[in-house]
């Protein structure tokens, strides 16, 4: 049994991801050339940061894309996916990133580097700040309407690009107020632990789809919920649950009188499957009809019996 189509607009994912790609691809290019300009190795890790921040925009904007195609004769179970696929290299590449930075941190501070008046330096980062708060929080919203694995992972990675901006802006401010340049490269490394910590959440989140994952225990009581609410329901066994993209799979065998006409029986199904729905919009319901019997409710580890209605 399917599900309802969705009646949101799937372009939306698109176009907002474009828009994180827009806003990166401006903010590589102050970094990178103002932290030259200005020798700073917090400045130009923030550039590499933003870099890796722009490639995994441009993988989002690409999942949503795919993740949005009809199933096909190849994908009968639809592209979504696709998503959890993004949102695991996204993550990646942020540990890849976080790496560097703490590479050249360390160097740093090992070596000694000094760095020019640190005003522009604080300029683009505050620039950075604001316009990744704004883009983050348009990323979130619209990943929370459309369930959107990539979209809520490009999210976090600008947010995490707000509170690594405010990082060096205090290291450059304090550069500017005691002279100490170490100060630089000590923001730097805050900024790569930061990257790393983010990167850990975003590939928990993005791998639990691949590998099946059953859908959280809240969602899984909504479901049983709905089962118990349908007064010719006797019980249920083999529920299984997944999620792919935004679309969440549930899968059980359900009991009936054994008496039931098959006719009858369909309906009941259609019924039962129209509740999951309304309290899990857009999920695919397949169920299997089984008569329930004094054997079954023995002898059957997962059956969950509900008493007899008069």
């Amino acid at each position: 049994m399917g599900s309802a189509p969705s009646t949101l607009d799937p372009t939306v994912k698109s176009k907002t991801a474009l828009l994180s790609v827009g806003s990166n691809t401006l903010l590589v290019a102050l970094k990178l050339g103002i932290g030259m300009m200005i020798g700073s190795v917090a400045v130009i890790s923030e550039a590499i940061h933003s870099g890796i921040d722009l490639l995994a925009a441009l993988i989002a904007w690409q999942a949503v894309r795919v993740a949005d195609t009809p199933p096909d004769e190849d994908h009968p179970y639809g592209h979504g996916k696709f998503e959890s696929i993004s949102g695991t290299v996204e993550a990646m590449l942020i540990f890849i990133a976080g790496g560097w930075v703490i590479y050249e941190s360390a160097l740093g501070l090992i070596h000694g580097r000094t760095s020019q008046p640190p005003i522009w330096g604080l300029v683009v980062m505050g620039f950075s700040a604001v316009v990744n708060t704004l883009v983050a929080r348009r990323l979130h919203k619209v990943a929370e309407e459309h369930d959107s694995v990539a979209l809520r992972a490009d999210a976090h990675h600008l947010s995490i690009d707000v509170y690594t901006s405010l990082g060096v802006f205090v290291g450059l401010g304090l550069v500017a107020l005691t002279g100490w340049h170490a100060l630089d490269s000590i923001a730097a490394l805050a900024v790569g632990l930061l990257i790393l910590y983010t990167a850990y959440g975003i590939t928990k989140q993005a791998i639990a789809p691949l590998v099946d994952v059953a859908l959280p225990a809240e969602e899984i009581e909504k479901i049983v919920a709905a089962l118990r609410s349908h007064p010719q329901v006797r019980g249920w066994h083999k529920l299984r649950t997944r999620k792919a993209g935004s679309t969440r799979f549930v899968a059980f065998h359900l009991l009936l009188d054994d008496d039931l006409r098959l006719v009858e029986s369909h309906a009941i199904a259609h019924d039962v499957k129209a509740l999951i729905v309304a309290s899990l919009p857009g999920c695919v319901v397949d169920i299997h009809t089984e008569p329930c019997t004094e054997d079954l409710k023995k002898h059957s580890k997962d059956t969950v019996v509900v008493a007899s209605r008069n």
